[in-house]
């Protein structure tokens, strides 16, 4: 019982991370774009870009019938 049981966890998710910041500023940048300029235009842009793969996959499942 004198032994060390603790587990080393490595997680490597850097490459994932910095996919998924460049597809949020592209989208922040798209829906911002698309805004009419005002500053609840921004805010709603900036939300909107947090949520659109949300959108996507459920797009794509109902293509698929699921």
């Amino acid at each position: 019982m004198g032994t060390d049981s603790r587990a080393r966890v490595i997680v490597r998710d850097g490459p994932w991370g910095f996919f998924f910041l460049l597809a949020y500023i592209g989208a922040a940048i798209y829906f911002i774009s698309v805004s009419d300029g005002s500053f609840w235009g921004v805010i709603l842009g900036l939300l909107q870009a947090i949520v659109w793969p949300v959108y996507v996959v459920y797009n794509a499942l109902v293509l698929m019938g699921a």
